[in-house]
Order: structure tokens, then sequence, then C-alpha cells
């Protein structure tokens, strides 16, 4: 019997040849799409889930009552890891850790790698095993490091024999030599922890003159609990832990006007799971988790396999019409209801098999472009799970059940007379137009989204961030030299270059340069009786010069006033926060009064970190003694190309070891919003795969609604009804469709898409014009589809509808 139904149904499949290959495009298409959006998705959401004490380990942060409102954050003072440990009943494990790059000198070879510089009991915590040496202790001493696969085929070539040879290290200003202890295997893809070497903590240059200072944070600390321990008991047992060593800052933010939380707390430390770190912003002052960006892959992978569930289901149903008086027929020879669903059934089924078959290797030969456009580093191995292929083939089955199952039952509910005559009796089609209404629904909503999420990118792109960021070159100080001395090298290697205008120098990068890095300087000082914070940033001579920032009030450093080195120019933001009428007037005692700065000039607010954020308060330094870490060489507008290449010379003269990194800032500034530029690629493919597969659908139903008033459209033309108006007649209904779906796409894509640009402190407005523009490229779609199938009707002979009446 099985046999005879699969040979059934696939004599049915062939003699439909048009139909079966376009649910077969359509599913297959579907189904490789689908497959690569979950993979990227499960990839996203495996974060740090491959660590041995992922339920027991934490990243510890601090919230904070300022007069400001709450401010959170994961920056923490040396002291406060082993004081946890000693102090804080339920914690088994603290360490500290910080991201950095260090200088590796090996030979003739000085190479820059990716650093973490973190506590011996680190490995304690995270599963970063050792597949050499010293596995149990990788850090068993201060002169020891640990350096990952990666790592050592960049150092030395290869993995073999590197175990107990020594490299220099360049800290700070100090060179130190240093013994490869153990060969750790490379941070897996899905881990927030990236490093090519991992160094003692106390190796770090900031370490010894912070070592006793709370006051001083610069790196996140992590615990692993007691097994039993909760985070609450951690909160509430770290409740008195805080008074006592923050009792300063408390009293502060009291004397500031700060208000306390619920718990009458100015001050508390909180847990946040390490599996969390990846999707947690503190934009709003609390830790807040949102797994936004793979949710929306799936919830775009979800709507991709419903829209062609729904046109396999339409047509199926306008199939059938070619088929009533098959079914009346089998139904007269004695078939029964069960016997016509398994055969409808059975030739859904083998559609599906097919269309899966054929999907899983289309995604699989289109893995690499994949990968490749949307940024990613997920690889098939993330859905090849057992519980993955489980919960895929049972997926599959339902979707089979659902979409084949509703047509054979149709089809196999229908009488026996009716069948014979030929008529199809769908009432008035509620699930049909159902279907075609959620479709263009869901293709309005995705439309929308491409339109908004491309306006805030040209809008990032396009806005005016304060300085100049067409003509100025960032270059990552990553050599041996002296910093200060490196930006002098190239002020006088370029001098002798029309083309290069300005040269200057920073401890901070703007936007992401080519090495990756972001960082930023905070402080806080006592002012006239109240706390101000500001973002510090050190700078070289001609700094504002070289990024055209504006000055609104005084000077920029000088080399024509000695005592520049404790002078401060600040930005609109800070002069704002100090209140005073003559921002050149202020003077800051700072050092616990021992040094008095003074202010000589305000530049024009700009935007010096992510353009996501307000512009914070600012306070620009120039103090020898605080190393920069990029030069800002700025070019004229003309022979961009010749100038570029005459700065990477110049810099090979300079440092010729270390590698050049330089890039533009409008570069730089794109990089910052990567993320965005893929969710936009996302956005847009499947808005237009899922506007294609609509059209599918509705281009099968619109043959299903022709074939049922094929003789009233005779009746029309017989009459004296024009083309046009037949045509008209039979668009009209499926316009009405599209119309009912704006109006229910368009609320919810204004909610959500107005909820994601709150995460903007600067956003494109959201305009009518957005939606308008997606429901009437829908329409234009939907009339295009229909129309060219209703006029084909309309064109045809009316005998030919009416002889067989």
């Amino acid at each position: 019997m099985l046999k005879n139904y699969i040979k059934i149904a696939w004599r049915n499949l062939i003699k439909n040849k048009v139909f079966t290959l376009a649910n077969i495009i359509g599913l297959t298409s579907a189904l490789a799409v689908a497959l690569l959006l979950v993979m990227t998705a499960l990839f996203e959401l495996s974060y740090d889930q491959f660590h041995e004490n992922k339920d027991s380990v934490y990243q510890v942060y601090l919230s904070n009552q300022t007069p400001r409102g709450l401010e959170s954050g994961t920056s923490h003072p040396a002291p406060l890891a082993p004081a946890l440990k000693t102090d804080v009943p339920g914690i088994k494990h603290a360490v500290r850790a910080l991201s950095d790059d260090a200088l590796v000198t090996y030979n003739d070879k000085e190479i820059n790698l990716d650093a973490e510089y973190v506590d011996p009991e680190y490995f304690d915590l995270f599963t970063f095993p050792a597949i050499i040496g010293n596995a149990e202790n990788p850090l068993s001493n201060k002169n020891s490091v640990a350096i990952s696969e990666d790592g050592a085929q960049k150092v030395f070539g290869s993995i073999e024999n590197v175990v107990g040879k020594s490299i220099a290290l360049k800290l700070g200003k100090e060179e130190q030599l240093f013994t490869i202890s153990a060969i750790l295997e490379n941070p897996p893809s899905n881990s927030s922890t990236d490093f090519d070497i991992v160094i003692p903590f106390k190796n770090h240059p900031e370490y010894a003159s912070n070592i006793d200072r709370w006051d001083s944070q610069f790196h996140s600390v992590y615990v692993q609990l007691e097994e039993g321990v909760t985070p609450e008991q951690f909160e509430k047992n770290t409740q008195e832990f805080t008074t006592l060593h923050y009792q300063g800052s408390i009293e502060n933010a009291k004397r500031d006007g700060a208000v306390a939380n619920a718990d009458g707390l100015y001050k508390q430390f909180h847990l946040l799971p390490i599996a969390d770190r990846r999707f947690t912003s503190f934009a709003s002052g609390a830790a807040e988790v949102k797994r936004t960006f793979p949710y929306m892959i799936l919830g775009i992978a979800f709507v991709i396999i419903f829209i062609v569930c729904a046109n396999f289901i339409n047509m199926n149903i306008a199939l059938s019409e070619k088929r009533l008086k098959e079914i009346g027929m089998r139904k007269t020879l004695g078939a029964v209801k069960r016997q016509l669903f398994f055969q409808f059934w059975m030739e859904s089924l083998l559609v599906f098999t097919v269309s899966t078959i054929l999907g899983l290797v289309l995604g699989n030969l289109l893995l690499d472009p994949f990968k490749s456009l949307f940024n990613t580093r997920a690889t098939l191995e993330h859905v090849a799970q057992p519980n993955i292929i489980i919960l895929f083939g049972l997926s599959i089955f339902c979707i089979t059940l659902i979409a084949g199952g509703y047509p054979a039952l149709l089809m196999s509910r229908l009488g026996t007379l009716h069948a014979l005559k030929g008529k199809l009796d769908l009432g008035k089609n509620r699930l049909r137009n159902s279907l075609i209404v959620l479709q263009f629904a869901i293709a309005i909503l995705l439309i929308s989204g491409t339109l908004v999420l491309h306006g805030q990118i040209e809008f990032m792109r396009n806005k005016d961030l304060g300085y100049n960021k067409e003509q100025v070159i960032s270059i990552p100080l990553n050599g041996k030299k002296d910093s200060y001395r490196v930006v002098e090298l190239l002020r006088e290697e370029l001098k002798g270059n029309a083309n290069v205008l300005n040269v200057s120098g920073a401890d901070n990068n703007l936007g992401l340069g080519r090495d990756g890095s972001t960082m930023s300087s905070m402080m806080g000082f006592d002012y006239k009786g109240r706390g101000v914070v500001t973002n510090a940033l050190t700078v070289d001579y001609d700094y504002a010069e070289t990024l055209d920032l504006e000055v609104v009030a005084g000077r920029t450093f000088s080399r024509e006033f000695a005592a520049d080195s404790l002078s401060l120019v600040i930005n609109e933001t800070m002069a704002k926060q100090l209140g005073e009428e003559d921002p050149l007037s202020i003077r800051i005692p700072m050092d616990d009064g021992a040094t008095t700065y003074s202010v000589i000039g305000v530049v024009k607010d700009f935007n010096f970190q992510d353009i996501s954020k307000q512009v914070k308060p600012l306070t620009l330094f120039m103090n020898n003694g605080w190393d920069l870490y990029y030069a800002y060489v700025k070019i004229a507008p003309q022979n961009i190309t010749s100038s570029f290449e005459a700065v990477e010379k110049a810099w090979g003269n300079i440092e010729p070891q270390a590698e050049f990194l330089g890039s533009f800032l409008d570069d730089n500034v794109d990089r910052t919003f990567r993320r965005e530029k893929t969710m936009a690629t996302i956005v847009t493919s499947g808005s237009i795969l899922g506007i294609l597969l609509s059209c599918i659908g509705l281009f099968a139903i619109s043959m299903l609604v022709v074939a049922q008033r094929t003789k009233e459209i005779g009746v029309r033309k017989v009459i004296g009804a024009s083309v046009s108006s037949v045509a008209l007649l039979l668009t009209k209904d499926f316009l009405k469709l599209v119309g009912i779906a704006f109006v229910i796409a368009t609320p919810m894509a204004w909610y959500f898409l107005n909820e994601w640009l709150q995460n903007y402190a600067f956003h494109v407005a959201l305009s009518p014009l957005f939606f308008v523009g997606a429901g009437l490229l829908a329409t234009l779609i939907a009339f295009i589809t229909v129309g060219t199938r209703t006029v084909k009707a309309a064109s045809a002979n009316p005998v030919k509808s009416l002889r067989t009446e």
C-alpha cells in the first residue's frame, strides 16, 4: 500500500511540474536560509556556554546611586578581589582580569599580542585548557606566562618546543623577561574573552601604584560561589563590606544629593552570570540583559518558514482545482477519507523530503558566502548537536503534518457530487485570506525594519561628530619607542610633505581602529564642595587643530606656554557640569590639593565615544608622564592615497619592527556600528526572501481565483466589460487584503522600531514615510504579481470559458 501511495504521489508531482518545482524551490531556499539563520542565532546564544563552571561563576558589578541617577560599572580597584575572598563568606574564588595589548620581543621579532592579565586562580574558574606544559597551574609564578596556539604560531612559528622558552614583554615603559610555562587551546569562537597570551595580573603596569587604592578602578573581577550560595546571598553578604570600603564615596554621594535605592543603600555589589556578559548593557544605569540580536534572527527564520508553509498550503489548494474529478472518481470507486488523506499527505511529504535534502545541501554551499556577508564565525557544528538534530527533525515532521496535512484533509472531506462536478467550495476563504494578510503583514514589517535600519546607519554615517573624520588617520603606537618620541619623529618625517597638515597624539582612539582596541578613562574630584565626574583624555600638542575641533572659549595647549602641563581643556558638557559663568576662571585642585589645574579652553562637544551615547563631560590633559597610545595625522583632501602611503612609509622608518595599523577615522566610526550593518543585511535579506515567497503564494491563489471565476469572467466580457475593469475586479480583493495587512503591521512596526531606536542617543526620526513606503512597495509587488495573471484571464476569449455551459 505504501509503495502504491508513493508511486501515485510521484506521478502526480511529475504531472504538475510547474507547481511542484515552485514548491520545491520555495521550500528549499526557505529551509536553507532558515538553517543558516538558526545556526547564527544558536552561535550567538552559545557565547561562554563552554565553561564548565558557567553556573557558579559571575562577573561582579557595582551599582552607584549618584546625583545623576543610577550608574553601574564592572571596573574595580586592585584590592577588591583579595578582600572579597577574605572578608565575604560564600566565595570560593575571586580573581582579577584585564584585557590589554602586550608587545612581545623574541630574537629580532616584535609583535603585538592580545593579552589577558589575570590572577593564577583564573583557570580554576574558566575553561581554557593547556595542551602542552603546566596544565594544573599555567601561571605558576610571577615570571611565567601562558600562550595560545595562535600566539605561539605568531611568535615562534610553531607550537613545538615552545614551553620553557624566554620572551621579552614591554610592560609600560619597561621590558621584562618571561618564561613560557604552557600552551593553551585557542579560545573558542564563542568566547567573550579572546587572547594570544596570558600574563600574571601583578605584572600589569598599573598594579604596583594602585595595589592598595580603592579609588582607582581599572579591571574586572570574577567570583565563583560556594555550592548552595546564591547571588542574592552574595548581595546581602557584601552590604557591610561595601559600607566599610566605600565609606568616603558614600558620604560624598549623600552630600551631593544622591537618593538611596529601595534597600537604603548608595552602593551595592551585584553578580552577572558570565553567560550574560555579551548581552548586557549598563546604558540605563542598571544591568539589562537583552538577547535582541539572536532572537531577531530566530524570528526572521520563523517567519520565512511560516511564509513558505502558507504558500505550500495555498498552492496545494490551488492545484486541487485540477484534481476534483480524480477525487470524485476515487470516492465513487470506494476510497475512504483516510486513504485520500494519506495519498495527498504523501505527496506533501515527498516534496518536503526532497526540499529538506536540497535545503541542507544549499545551506552548506552558501555557508562561506553567508559567513562573509554577515560577519559571523558560526559553523554548522552549532546545529549538528544531537538535541538540535532531533528538534529539527520533529519540526520538519510537524511542519509537514500541518502544511501538507491541511490541504490533504480538505480534499479528503469533499463530497463526491461536488468533486465530480468540479466545484471546490471553500466558503468565505477565511483561512486563505488570513494567511495572505499574515504574509504581507510580515513582509511590511520586514520592509519597514529594512528602511529604518538603513536610515539609521546612514544617519550615523553622515552625522556631524564634531571632528574631521575624512582627512585624519589614526595610528596605534604599538612599537617599542616612547610614544611622545614617536609622535615627534612623525612630525619630523612628514614636515616636508605639503599634503600632511598636522600631527598629534592621544591616549585613546576615536571609533574602532584596526587594532580592535577600545578604552575609556574616567576620573572624579571635588569642586566647590560637590563631586564631579569626567572622562579624561591625555593629548599632545595640536590635538584640536589636527581634528578640527571648534574652540568656543580660550585656547588649546600651546608650546609657547610652559605651564600648560598644569592646564586643562574641557568640552561644553564639562563646562556646564562645573557651572561657572566664565569657565576660564575655573581652578581645580587635585591629588588632595597638592596640584591645581587651570582651565585654559573650552571645545565644542564632539562624539569622542560611541555615537549611540550622549556626549559626556570630557577633560583634556597634557602630561608627558602619561603615555599616548595613538598618533593622529591630518592630510589634505587632495592625493589621499599617496598621502596615506607617505604616512605608512614614515611609520616604517620610525618603527620598522612594528606593524602599521593606520586607518582613517571615518573607517573607525563605521566599525563601531558593524552590528547594525549586520542586522540591516539580515533584515534586508529576510525582506527580499519573504516578499518573493509571498509572491509565489499570491500567484498561486490568483490562479485559484481565476479558475473559480472563469465563467464569470466570460459572462462579463460578453456583456461588454473591458479588460481593465475585469482585471481590477479580480485584483481589488487582494489589494484589500494587503491594506488590512498594512493596518495591522504598521503599529507593530512603529512600536518595535521606536523601542530599538531608544538605544541610540542620536537617531533618525521615525517618519511616517518609512511605513507608507513599505506599504506602497508591498502593494505594488502584490499588484504586479496578481495583475499579470488577472490581465491574462481578462484578455482570454470568452467563448473558451463559456462553451462548457
